[in-house]
């Protein structure tokens, strides 16, 4: 087995140079914040700009099939750009979730390898229709809500779907009478409804999906749609460990510079022990998160065998890190940074939704100790 490699490549930095570039200029907080009030779902033009023009919604599509045929650590170094920015663009659910799922199956089929072609032009949004609350490393598949009539129609709810607002189309996991399938059905049809919900995080907004009748096209059957889901979810986890590591970076970063222009007392409040052994302790937090977010992303991309391992690890600790590199930038920032005006809530509010997409830490310790054969404490 290779050794873990934790640094990043030249070319990493390149694509992490470019996509920050990309982001200070069409993604500043006032402009997140804007979009935030505004209920419109996603950043269009963002996305476009990102997905499309710059090729990062086909990082993990082969070039054959018309991706851009990178791994899981490019696709990381984007979702920290993407964290420290909070920005309001499909990637972790439809270059990630959604690309993921259709990887997990037959590509030689002329369906699947059409819409994996469509979902890495960028052009096309798609969206994995399981709730965001799910779990990795469940025995079996994630259960199904919606049932496939023998016609190959779909009828059922699922709620709490990220990504589905402004999704072209939905991966649904159906179960029928031809057993467990993974199906994708067209937004644009009537029989489709997308409800939006009142979600914490506003940059990824949650909707309720509701299918009446919907046409469907089966593309993986009982043989792969559960395995397909099962790595999309790991898959997912394990890069939005990066996210919540770009989250954690920016508060970190942004509490740092304000502590050192606020001054009381006639010196910068940045220079009193108690704030120093805080952001101290942040920042040997924040080391910690960047080297377990590395290992699941680099674990990912060579299909490493301890890959349930890095992303449980990664997940249980980078979760908590963002949450309280965000408590503490809102409490550090004083009145600023309670107040709606100041960027700090939306990393907050992204750092509490992240924590229980995909996993809570506590299911993922869990899941750990069943890896690892640790039995859980009796009495």
């Amino acid at each position: 087995m290779s050794t873990p490699d934790l640094l990043y490549t030249e070319a990493e930095e390149d694509l992490r140079a470019a996509v920050r570039s990309l982001l200070t200029d069409h993604c500043p907080p006032a402009a997140v914040l804007s979009r935030a009030e505004s209920g419109r779902a996603y950043d269009g033009a963002l996305w476009r700009a990102l997905g499309a023009d710059m090729g990062a919604a086909g990082l993990l599509v082969p070039d054959k099939l018309g991706g851009q045929g990178a791994t899981a650590r490019e696709a990381a170094v984007v979702m920290e750009e993407l964290g420290r920015a909070v920005a309001p663009v499909p990637y972790l659910t439809s270059a990630v979730l959604a690309v993921g799922a259709l990887l997990g199956c037959d590509t030689g089929q002329d369906a699947v390898a059409r819409l994996l072609g469509a979902l890495a032009e960028g052009r096309t949004v798609g969206a994995l229709a399981v709730p965001l609350s799910t779990a990795p490393g469940a025995p079996g598949a994630p259960g199904a809500t919606v049932r496939a009539d023998g016609d190959g129609a779909l009828s059922g709810q699922v709620s709490g779907v990220a990504g589905a607002a402004g999704a072209d189309v939905l991966l649904v996991p159906a179960a029928g009478a031809d057993g467990y399938g993974l199906y994708a059905v067209e937004t644009a049809e009537t029989s489709v409804s997308v409800e939006p919900l009142t979600s914490l995080d506003l940059t990824r907004p949650l909707a309720a999906v509701t299918l009446t009748g919907a046409p469907a096209r089966r593309l993986a059957g009982d043989d792969r749609a559960g395995a397909a889901i099962g790595r999309a979810l790991l898959t997912g986890a394990g890069l939005l460990a990066s996210e919540q590591l770009g989250v954690a970076e920016w508060c970190l970063t942004e509490t740092v510079r304000h502590t050192k222009e606020r001054h009381q007392f006639g010196r910068p409040v940045g220079s009193f022990q108690a704030l120093k052994h805080r952001m101290a302790t942040l920042w040997l937090e924040l080391v910690q998160a960047r080297a377990t977010a590395r290992y699941a992303a680099d674990a990912l991309a060579t299909d490493s065998p301890d890959t349930p391992v890095a992303v449980a690890v990664a997940q249980a600790h980078c979760a908590q890190v963002a949450v309280h590199a965000a408590e503490e930038c809102v409490q550090l920032h004083g009145g600023i940074g309670m107040t709606w005006e100041h960027p700090a809530h939306l990393y907050l509010k992204r750092a509490k939704s992240d924590e229980i997409a995909l996993g809570t830490p506590g299911r993922h310790r869990q899941t750990l100790a069943g890896l690892v054969d640790l039995a859980a404490p009796t009495g």
